[in-house]
C-alpha cells in the first residue's frame, strides 16, 4: 500500500492505494480515503498530514504482513497428546448463532433471567440446545455432552438444563410473542396469510398421564401422544405453536391458538389457510369476522350430492387469465398436461356464504393414479402370497382395495374365505383422480386463491424436518412442563433453520444444509489457530457470501477466530 495525493483546483486529498490484479491485469485500487491536505492538517493539530500519511500506510503494511506472513507449526512422532485435551470443534454453529442473535434471542433470555433471577445462564443452555436440536439431535443428556462440541464453551450442568426447561416452559407465550415483535423490526413479515396444522407426537410408554394421552395417532402408533398445533406464515417461518393433549380433536386447537396471534401477537388482518381436517364450522366462521379470511381444502367425497355432480362434471371449466371454458372429456391432454383449471360458484352452509374452487389437473391425476396402482400391485401380492395377513385397514392403506367374500366347497357363502381386488371401491376412487376443492370467504380471482392454498406443502414440511431431522419424537420427558419446554425448543430451532434457509436462496435441501453444518469442524493449533478440516464446497462458499465472514483459509488464527465468534454475537 502505498500514498496517493489527488490535485484538483480547490484540494489535495490524500488516499490509499495498492495494486491488484483483475483478470491478469494490474490496477489500481482505492483502499481508504484519508481526507483533505486542509481537513487533515486542522484534525492534526498542525502536524504534517503528508508525513503523518505515511506513518500510517507504513503500521497498516505491518499488519497486512503480519496477516499474510506463514504459520511454522512443528509437530513430533514421539510425543503423545495429552489425555482428554479436546482438539476438534464444531464451527458450523456459528451460522445459527448469527441468526440467534439477530432475532434477538439473547435478550429475551435476559429478560426472563432478571424476572426469575437465578444463577444459570439461561441464554447459553437456550442457545446450545437450539443449536443442538439442529446439528446433533438427541436426549438432554446427549445434548449436554455435544456442547463442547462447539468452538466456544458454554458453562452449564447437567440439572441446571432440567430447570432452565421449567422456565422456558412458563415463558413460551412471551418467547413467543417478544420473537414476532423482534422479527418486525428486522424486516417485515409476509402475515397477510397464515398456514395453520396439527400434528401429534408419540411417548414410548405404556399409561396416559397429564398431557400424554391415548389419541388418534398419525403415525399408527398404540403409544400415548400430544397434539402440537403450528401457525406459519406465507414465507415458511413458523410463527407460534401450542400444545395440547393427546385425545384433544385438532379441530379445536386452531381457535385458541388463533387468539393468543389476535392478542399477544397484536395481528388482525390475516386470512387462516387450513387443510380439510381443520376445517370445521366453527373454525370457518371465527375467521369470517373482523378482518380474517380462511381458504381451506375441501373434501369433494363429502359434497351434497348436486355439488359433487357440478364438481365432477367434464363440462365448464377455465383457466386462469381467459374467459374460455373448456370440456375436459374433449381436450388434448398432452397439449394440457401442466395446467390446472378450474371452476367456482357461491354456496351457503349453515348461513355462511363460501367460495367454492374445484380444480382439475391431468398432471395431478396421473400422479394420483401412479400411487393407486402401486397400492394395487401390493394388495394384488398380498392376494396371492399370504392373503392372512389382511388384517385391519385405514382409510389409506392398500388393503382396503381386497375384497373377501366367503363360501362353501359348493360355491355358496359360508365358512372359507377367498380374495381380489376390489373393483368397486377402485373404480369409485378412480373418478375423484385430478381433482381438489377449497373454500374461502374471499371474493378474490381462484388463481390467486388456488396459489396461497398450494403452499400449505410447506407447513407439512416443517412438520417432517422436525419429526424425521429435528427427532422431535419420541419424546422421553414426563413433566408436562418440560414437555412443553421441549416443543418449545424445536419450535425456535426450525425458525433457525428456516431462516438459514431462506438466507441461502432456497436453494439446498435440508440434509445438504444440515450435514454441511455439522462437517464444518476445526483442528486446534495450540497457541496458534485452527485449521478447517472440512472440504470447500458449493455449499460453504454460499454460506460465507450470505454471512459476510469465511472460515474457510488454510488456517484462522486464534484474534481471528474471536473477531468472528464477536461478530456473530452482535
Amino acid at each position: 500500500m502505498r500514498l496517493m495525493i489527488s490535485k484538483s483546483k480547490n484540494a489535495q486529498s490524500l488516499y490509499v492505494i495498492k495494486s491488484v490484479y483483475v483478470d491478469g491485469k494490474r490496477t489500481t485500487k482505492v483502499v481508504e480515503k484519508l481526507g483533505t491536505y486542509d481537513a487533515l492538517s486542522k484534525k492534526l493539530g498542525g502536524e504534517d498530514p503528508i508525513a503523518w500519511a505515511k506513518q500510517y500506510i507504513s503500521e497498516l503494511n505491518q499488519q497486512e504482513k503480519a496477516k499474510q506472513s506463514q504459520i511454522l507449526v512443528k509437530f513430533s512422532p514421539t510425543k503423545q497428546i495429552k489425555s482428554g485435551k479436546q482438539n476438534s470443534f464444531n464451527g458450523g454453529y456459528l451460522f445459527l448463532q448469527k441468526i440467534y442473535h439477530e432475532l434477538g434471542l439473547h435478550h429475551i433470555t435476559s429478560e426472563i433471567s432478571d424476572k426469575y433471577k437465578f444463577a444459570f445462564d439461561l441464554d447459553a443452555i437456550l442457545s446450545r440446545l437450539l443449536y443442538g436440536r439442529i446439528l446433533y439431535p438427541s436426549s438432554k443428556l446427549a445434548t449436554y455432552r455435544h456442547a463442547s462440541k462447539f468452538l466456544e464453551p458454554a458453562s452449564f450442568d447437567l440439572h441446571q438444563i432440567y430447570r432452565a426447561l421449567e422456565v422456558i416452559a412458563k415463558e413460551t407465550d412471551f418467547i413467543q410473542s417478544s420473537l414476532y415483535a423482534n422479527t418486525l423490526k428486522g424486516a417485515k413479515r409476509n402475515t397477510n396469510v397464515l398456514y395453520y396444522d396439527c400434528t401429534n407426537y408419540f411417548f414410548e410408554i405404556d399409561r396416559e398421564d397429564g398431557l400424554r394421552q391415548y389419541g388418534h395417532s398419525k403415525e399408527h402408533r398404540p403409544n400415548p401422544i400430544v397434539q402440537m398445533g403450528l401457525f406459519m406464515d406465507g414465507d415458511g417461518i413458523p410463527l407460534a405453536f401450542d400444545i395440547h393433549r393427546g385425545n384433544t380433536n385438532e379441530q379445536t386447537t386452531l381457535i385458541p391458538l388463533e387468539k393468543k396471534i389476535l392478542s399477544d401477537f397484536r395481528h388482525s388482518k390475516f386470512i387462516v389457510c387450513t387443510d380439510a381436517g381443520l376445517a370445521s364450522s366453527a373454525n370457518r366462521t371465527f375467521n369470517d369476522r373482523g378482518e380474517r379470511a380462511f381458504i381451506t381444502t375441501q373434501s369433494l367425497k363429502l359434497l351434497k350430492k348436486h355439488l359433487k355432480k357440478w364438481a365432477l362434471d367434464p363440462g365448464g371449466w377455465r383457466l386462469a387469465g381467459t374467459r374460455e371454458t373448456f370440456d375436459l372429456a374433449e381436450m388434448d391432454e398432452d397439449r394440457h398436461h401442466e395446467n390446472i383449471f378450474f371452476k367456482e360458484r357461491w354456496i351457503n352452509e349453515n348461513g355462511l356464504e363460501q367460495k367454492f374452487i374445484v380444480t382439475f389437473s391431468f398432471k395431478y391425476r396421473d400422479y394420483q393414479r401412479s400411487i393407486r396402482q402401486g397400492q394395487i400391485d401390493r394388495a394384488q401380492r398380498l392376494i396371492d402370497k399370504n392373503p392372512a395377513k389382511l388384517g385391519k385397514k385405514s382409510q389409506n392403506d392398500y388393503r382396503r382395495l381386497i375384497k373377501k367374500t366367503a363360501y362353501t366347497e359348493d360355491g355358496e357363502v359360508a365358512g372359507n374365505s377367498a380374495f381380489r381386488l376390489n373393483e368397486e371401491i377402485i373404480e369409485k376412487e378412480s373418478a375423484y383422480d385430478g381433482f381438489y376443492g377449497v373454500c374461502t370467504n374471499l371474493e378474490d380471482e381462484a388463481g390467486q386463491i388456488i396459489k396461497v392454498n398450494q403452499k400449505r406443502w410447506e407447513i407439512e414440511e416443517c412438520f417432517r424436518i422436525m419429526k424425521s431431522e429435528f427427532k422431535a419424537r419420541p419424546v422421553f420427558l414426563s413433566r408436562d412442563d418440560r414437555i412443553k419446554a421441549h416443543f418449545t425448543t424445536c419450535f425456535l430451532s426450525l425458525i433457525l433453520y428456516r431462516m438459514l434457509e431462506k438466507r441461502l436462496g432456497g436453494v439446498f435441501t435440508c440434509q445438504e444444509i444440515i450435514h454441511g453444518l455439522q462437517e464444518m469442524n476445526f483442528h486446534e493449533i495450540d497457541r496458534e489457530g485452527y485449521l478447517p478440516s472440512y472440504t470447500r464446497n458449493r455449499f460453504t462458499d454460499a454460506l460465507h457470501d450470505a454471512f459476510g465472514f469465511r472460515t474457510d483459509y488454510q488456517i484462522i488464527k486464534m484474534a481471528d477466530m474471536k473477531k468472528i465468534q464477536r461478530s456473530t454475537r452482535k
